[in-house]
């Protein structure tokens, strides 16, 4: 038996919770990994796993056998890969996921100019809103817009920042009038981003007293994206609330007004995640340093 695969697996199906699951995320199948668990519990001569039709429980001796083998993997797999690494040149698949609208506009480029950069890596970028599980779904990166909580799973290394705009057509204003403070938006169409958490509430921020607070609108338009919210505004059907990163292109064309200027709200910042507790590729660790660097002065500022 292979002592180091057998580790990995128990590993890994106590982390997914399953046979199958655990299995899948090494690529091997089910039958296998419960071979391999079956000889590491008859070579440790002890049981590691409690098994029912319906789950799997680490028995006490599982739990602390798991609690101490992990951070050996991890002290391993940091070995392995900084002597790798140290004679390597950044190369191999890297997964990332990034949201639909910020990554459409802002980061594809970039990513295009970092693959000319490094041709040995294979990019493989998921373009979604759901805020994907890094570890379970094998991610190695993931950027997010706006604040993250504390997870002792991920680190963060901070990119940037985006201002969220609100903008109409001039068209649109000149037959409506100008918003001059935020409830002032009362009396207007608003375009409804349902991805927000709550798009029937905008905040702003007082330009007197820097508290925050937040404004009812409505409108009949709603859409699930933030460039369809903006192309309604382009076409003059009501005040939308952007991030300026989707927006500069249109304020610049002279395509939408930006409006309420001195009451924006903070800006959002924007991470990059990757998983905490293991050695950083040098692959990950090129593309992270090639954000950081590109999104420094990020172009919609």
């Amino acid at each position: 038996m292979d002592r180091l695969e057998a580790d990995r697996m128990f590993v890994s199906v106590i982390e997914a919770g399953s046979f199958a699951r655990g299995a899948e995320r090494l690529g091997v199948s089910p039958g296998q990994a419960s071979k391999l668990i079956g000889k590491l519990e008859q070579d440790l001569g002890v049981r590691l796993l409690h098994r029912t039709t319906r789950a799997l429980h680490p028995t006490d001796a599982g739990r602390a056998y798991y609690d101490g083998l992990r951070d050996l993997l991890v002290e391993f797999d940091a070995l392995d890969a900084a002597v790798r690494n140290a004679s390597q040149t950044a190369a191999g698949r890297v997964r990332a996921s990034v949201p639909l609208s910020f990554g459409v506009s802002a980061l594809t480029p970039v990513l295009l100019r970092f693959a000319r950069a490094y041709p040995e890596i294979l990019l493989d970028v998921s373009y979604t809103d759901r805020q994907v599980n890094l570890v379970e779904e094998g991610y190695d990166v993931a950027v997010r817009i706006g604040r993250i909580g504390d997870s002792p799973s991920l680190i963060g290394r901070r990119l940037s920042e985006t201002r969220l705009l609100r903008c109409a057509a001039p068209h649109y204003l000149a037959d409506h009038p100008r918003p001059e403070v935020p409830d002032d938006l009362r009396d207007h169409r608003c375009i409804l981003d349902t991805n927000m958490a709550d798009p029937f509430r905008w905040k702003f921020r007082d330009p007197r007293t820097g508290e925050g607070l937040e404004c009812p609108v409505t409108g009949r338009l709603r859409f699930a994206n933030a460039e369809a919210c903006l192309r309604a505004a382009e076409a003059g059907e009501g005040v939308a609330s952007v991030p300026a990163f989707l927006a500069m292109e249109s304020v610049r064309g002279g395509r939408v007004t930006p409006l309420l200027e001195t009451w924006e709200p903070e800006a959002l910042p924007i991470f990059a995640l990757y998983p905490q507790g293991r050695h950083l590729a040098r692959k990950v660790r090129v593309l992270l340093d090639f954000l950081v660097a590109e999104f420094r002065v990020p172009a919609w500022q």
